[in-house]
């Protein structure tokens, strides 16, 4: 009928890209101009939260680009700092608190540390692509997420998964090199 509303029309952002280098953090990666920093909570093994860091952008209303990174963060240290398990949770973690439902996965290398690349979808039709890295002790989490599949362009989000290099990986997250850091 020529009378309904049409459904709006979803675009990928226009996006604007800016190296950020975050050396001290270990990593230099591209994201969308305007990055901000914050930190949010991840649950830890005690059911309470510990803060993770945070960058985050948003080239438009409904698109965010982030990237949150920790030492030995709670999901390592609950999967005994196994790489594969803790990649596993990390994955089966963000799929939970998302709400969404993942629709594929591949195994991945960075620079040699192994990693996990994801997409998954909410009820509403809303996307997530994630690439999780374990370098030594440290988890990095790159996502971006569209409120649909076209808004989403994967030229934008190949360039921001490739673009991350990892700087300095951390310890191995042993008992050792964390009694060491408390010393130096």
């Amino acid at each position: 009928d020529a009378n309904e509303p049409l459904a709006p029309v979803v675009h990928p952002a226009n996006i604007e890209w800016q190296k950020v280098d975050r050396s001290a953090d270990g990593f230099r990666v591209e994201m969308p101009l305007n990055t901000k920093e914050i930190q949010i909570p991840a649950y830890n093994e005690t059911g309470k939260t510990d803060k993770v860091n945070m960058i985050f952008s948003n080239p438009d209303a409904d698109t965010s680009y982030s990237l949150a990174w920790e030492d030995n963060p709670p999901v390592a240290r609950v999967s005994k700092d196994a790489p594969d398990r803790t990649l596993e949770s990390a994955r089966d973690g963000t799929v939970a608190r998302t709400q969404t439902t993942l629709e594929n996965e591949s195994t991945t290398s960075t620079q040699g540390f192994p990693g996990r690349e994801f997409t998954a979808r909410n009820s509403g039709g809303g996307v997530l692509s994630a690439h999780l890295i374990y370098a030594g002790s440290r988890l990095y989490m790159l996502t971006a997420a569209f409120p649909s599949a076209g808004a989403r362009r994967d030229k934008d989000v190949s360039r921001f998964f490739n673009s991350f290099v990892v700087t300095r990986a951390s310890g191995n997250g042993n008992a050792a090199t964390r009694d060491q850091k408390k010393t130096d």
